[in-house]
């Protein structure tokens, strides 16, 4: 399971260089990913780096994600991981950027190497009628869940 948790993290510092080839040699041949952005489903080709620059493109500056609260669960050549990651980003244009998603990652072992196959990314969102993104949120204590106030 390290070489799993290693993967993750790589990753998520590899997306601070903005290095997104690096990224893609995560990623099976073909996976599919359910990403922030539309739209609802995207199959990837992993050899395409083309997707992810495009959305890289839409920051100020390449996002920073930070892995929290992983765990990792494996039998045989099947894995998956769950994380609340810091992904902190400015869009373009915004005053204000954006900083939490959930993600999970489901990884084959492929020719000896693990690769992501499957990706889903989530904001939660407010339930009051507003349905706004709840980006404020930080990762949940051992008793209770903070909203970050600004």
């Amino acid at each position: 399971m390290n070489e799993i948790r290693n993967i993750v993290e790589r990753k998520a510092a590899l997306l601070e260089t903005g290095d997104t080839t690096a990224i893609m040699a995560y990623y099976a041949p073909s996976y599919v990913e359910y990403s922030l952005a539309p739209p609802l489903r995207q199959p990837g080709n992993g050899g395409d780096p083309a997707p992810l620059e495009k959305w890289m493109a839409t920051f100020e500056a390449p996002p920073r994600r930070e892995v929290t609260r992983l765990e990792i669960t494996q039998d045989g050549d099947v894995a998956f991981a769950t994380s609340l990651d810091c992904l902190s980003a400015v869009p373009r244009g915004a005053a204000e950027g954006f900083r939490l998603c959930r993600v999970t990652l489901g990884l084959r072992r492929i020719d000896g190497r693990w690769l992501v196959a499957h990706e889903h990314e989530s904001v939660p969102f407010e339930m009051d009628g507003s349905l706004r993104a709840s980006v404020g949120l930080t990762p949940p204590g051992e008793d209770q869940e903070r909203k970050v106030r600004r």
